[in-house]
């Protein structure tokens, strides 16, 4: 049997699914970061950590870990391409809340990829999970991340002031929120 047979799968579309992350998708996300350092590093604050496919993979080790129990992290797959990472973050089953964080490579910017993906982990954090509360955290300023909450119908609940060192200073943080109640309703 092949390990990919027994990964979580999120089909979007025929182009997109997101699957659950393995060691084995290190050197594509490796080289994503690399060859794309500066365009990356203006939000992501893990981005000269990463300085070798090495680095990738003990990161992956740790996040796929059986005793990990807190995240949940898929790769974003865009004709059988990967193209970015998209996780839960902080899962916290007792009062049934979680964190959705995401990057994406310059290059797939503007296919609506990330909406699509955001929605998908979305839905299966509400249907599947069974999760009262999703929230996603966003560098003040940076849109294009905003804009993804604002367009799933999230609501903004307000800034966690230099809530994230990054490129030597400390940076504020939007949240926004949605429940289970209002995307049902949606």
């Amino acid at each position: 049997m092949n390990i990919a047979d027994n990964l979580l799968q999120l089909r979007i579309d025929q182009d997109l699914y997101l699957r659950q992350a393995t060691v084995r998708d290190a050197a594509a996300l490796y080289q994503i970061i690399d060859s794309q350092r500066a365009y990356l590093r203006e939000w992501l604050p893990f981005i000269d950590m990463s300085n070798s496919v090495n680095v990738t993979e003990l990161y992956l080790q740790s996040m796929t870990a059986p005793g990990n129990t807190t995240d949940l992290l898929f790769v974003m797959v865009y004709q059988q391409e990967v193209v970015g990472l998209i996780g839960f973050k902080e899962i916290d089953n007792f009062n049934k809340k979680l964190e959705i964080g995401y990057w994406l490579s310059e290059v797939m910017q503007g296919k609506g990829i990330m909406r699509k993906g955001c929605t998908a982990m979305v839905r299966h954090a509400f249907d599947k999970m069974e999760m009262n509360r999703v929230q996603i955290k966003v560098g003040v300023g940076n849109n294009k991340s905003s804009n993804i909450p604002k367009k799933l119908g999230f609501s903004f609940e307000g800034v966690l002031r230099e809530a994230e060192f990054l490129n030597g200073r400390y940076h504020d943080l939007e949240v926004y929120s949605l429940l289970k109640r209002e995307w049902e309703s949606v």
